[in-house]
C-alpha cells in the first residue's frame, strides 16, 4: 500500500514505469500492482525528476523597472541600477518578491535553486531576506545561497569582511567576481583568497568568472588552478565563462584540459548571456555563450542556468527551465537528437550534480520529487515547453492542473500552487 502511485509514466530514458511513493521517498519503480491512497495516471506523459536552477539572483527578481528600466540593456547599467535598488529595498519587499518567484518556480516543476545574494552593502539586508526566504520555502523547495560580492571582494572597502559575515550568518556557498576587481592581478588574488576560504570552511564555491567579451579575461585559468590546489573538484563551479567565446582557439586548447583536470563544473546562462554580451559589437555580433559542447567533450559537467527574471538585467522570464534549455540548444547549436536530449538532462540531473543535491532522481530511496509533463519525451518537452500536469515535492502534490486548460493568471503561473509553508 503506497501513499501515492504515479502510473504508466514515461521516464526520460524512455522506460515506461509506475512510481510508488511512501512518505517523502520513492519506494519502488517498475510495473507495480499495488494499491495507493491516491493514483495519478501519467500514461503517455513524461515523468522527470524536478528541474534545477544552479544560477539565479533572487534578491533582485521581479523588480523590473525599479528604480527605472535598463535603457542600454548592458550588464554594467544593470549593475548600476541594482546598486541603487539594494539601498532602498526593504527586507520584507525582497522576501515577498522572492517567495512569489518560488511559487512560480514550483508551478513549473523547478524545485531546487542556487541564488547569489549581494554581500556588498554593510547592511546585508539582502542576506537577511534570503535567509528568511530559505526558511519559508524549505518544506517544498531546496534553496542554496551564495555569498556574492557584486562590486568586488577587494574593490569595496568592506567587501571581504561582508562576505565573511554572510557566511557566518548561514549562507551556503562562497561566491566571487574576479573580472570586476580593479586589476587582473587583484582578480587573481581574489580567487586565491576565495578558494582558500571555501576549502577551510568546507563549503562549495561558485564564481561569476569572466562574464565579459574581453578575450584577455582569463580568470578561469586561475580558478581551475585553485580548485586543483584545494581539491574542491565538483564543489566548485565557474558561472558564465563568456570570455571563452572570444578567446583564440590555441589558448582554449590549453585551458580546457586545466578545467577538466580540476574537476570543476560550468554554468552558462544562455538567456542572459545572449542578451547582455556583444553589446559593444556592430557586426558580426558575438553570441557570448561559452564553449558548451567543447567542455562536454572533455567530460566537464555543464549545466544551464536561468540567472535573471524581471530584474535590472533581464526584462522577461517565467521560471521555466525548459525556456533556458531551449535557448541554450539554439545558441550552442545542439540540434542532434542526442544533444537535444542532453539539454534536458542539463536542467535536471546535471544541475542537481552541480548543486550536490542529496536524494535526487527517480529511483528507490530518492526523495519523491518529480514533475509530470504533457509531453512524450525530453526532446518533445523542449520543443513544446508543455504544461506541467503535476509537481510533487517530497511526496506531496504541490502544484497541478487539468490537461488542456487555458493558461491562467500571470505568466509562469500555469498551475495551481499548493504552498506547504503555512
Amino acid at each position: 500500500m503506497f501513499d501515492l502511485l504515479v502510473k504508466g509514466g514515461t521516464l526520460p530514458d524512455g522506460t515506461v514505469a509506475d512510481i510508488g511513493i511512501t512518505g517523502d521517498r520513492i519506494a519502488a519503480v517498475g510495473r507495480l500492482e499495488a494499491e495507493a491512497a491516491r493514483v495519478i495516471d501519467a500514461t503517455g506523459d513524461l515523468v522527470a525528476p524536478p528541474f534545477v536552477d544552479p544560477h539565479f539572483h533572487m534578491d533582485a527578481t521581479l523588480s523590473y523597472g525599479l528604480p527605472r528600466v535598463n535603457a542600454s540593456g548592458t550588464l554594467l547599467e544593470g549593475i548600476s541600477l541594482w546598486g541603487e535598488l539594494r539601498e532602498i529595498a526593504t527586507v520584507d519587499e525582497m522576501v515577498t518578491r522572492a517567495v512569489t518567484y518560488c511559487d512560480w518556480a514550483v508551478s513549473m516543476g523547478l524545485l531546487a535553486i542556487r541564488t547569489h545574494v549581494d554581500t556588498t552593502p554593510d547592511h546585508l539586508r539582502g542576506v537577511e531576506a534570503m535567509l528568511e526566504v530559505k526558511r519559508i520555502v524549505a518544506p517544498y523547495l531546496d534553496l542554496q545561497l551564495v555569498a556574492f560580492p557584486q562590486d568586488g571582494l577587494y574593490r569595496t572597502k568592506t567587501g571581504r569582511q561582508n562576505l565573511l559575515r554572510a557566511l557566518d550568518m548561514g549562507v551556503d556557498v562562497v561566491g566571487g567576481i574576479p573580472h570586476f576587481e580593479r586589476t587582473m592581478e587583484e582578480g587573481a588574488d581574489s580567487l586565491r583568497d576565495l578558494g582558500r576560504i571555501a576549502a577551510e570552511r568546507g563549503l562549495m564555491w561558485d564564481v561569476h568568472c569572466d562574464e565579459t567579451d574581453d578575450p584577455m579575461s582569463r580568470h578561469v585559468e586561475t580558478m581551475a588552478r585553485e580548485v586543483t590546489r584545494h581539491g574542491l573538484g565538483r564543489r566548485a563551479a565557474g558561472s558564465h565563462l563568456t570570455s571563452m567565446h572570444s578567446m583564440d582557439n590555441y589558448y582554449v586548447s590549453k585551458l580546457l584540459p586545466l578545467i577538466a583536470e580540476s574537476g570543476m563544473t560550468a554554468i552558462p546562462n544562455p538567456l542572459i548571456n545572449i542578451t547582455l554580451q556583444g553589446r559593444h559589437d556592430s557586426y558580426p555580433k558575438r553570441r557570448g555563450l561559452t564553449r558548451v559542447k567543447e567542455m562536454q567533450a572533455m567530460s566537464i559537467p555543464v549545466g544551464w542556468g536561468q540567472d535573471c527574471v524581471l530584474d535590472p538585467w533581464y526584462s522577461l522570464g517565467t521560471a521555466d527551465m525548459l525556456d533556458v534549455a531551449f535557448m541554450g540548444l539554439h545558441v550552442a547549436q545542439m540540434t542532434h537528437p542526442a544533444e537535444m536530449a542532453r539539454c534536458f538532462t542539463m536542467v535536471t540531473e546535471t544541475n542537481a550534480q552541480i548543486m550536490n543535491l542529496d536524494g535526487y532522481g527517480l529511483k528507490p530511496g530518492a526523495l519523491a520529487s518529480m514533475v509530470i509533463l504533457d509531453a512524450g519525451n525530453p526532446v518533445e518537452a523542449l520543443r513544446l515547453r508543455p504544461d506541467r500536469l503535476a509537481v510533487l515535492s517530497r511526496g506531496k502534490v504541490v502544484a497541478e492542473r487539468n490537461r488542456n486548460d487555458c493558461r491562467l493568471g500571470l505568466p509562469g503561473r500555469p498551475a495551481t500552487v499548493r504552498r506547504r509553508h503555512g
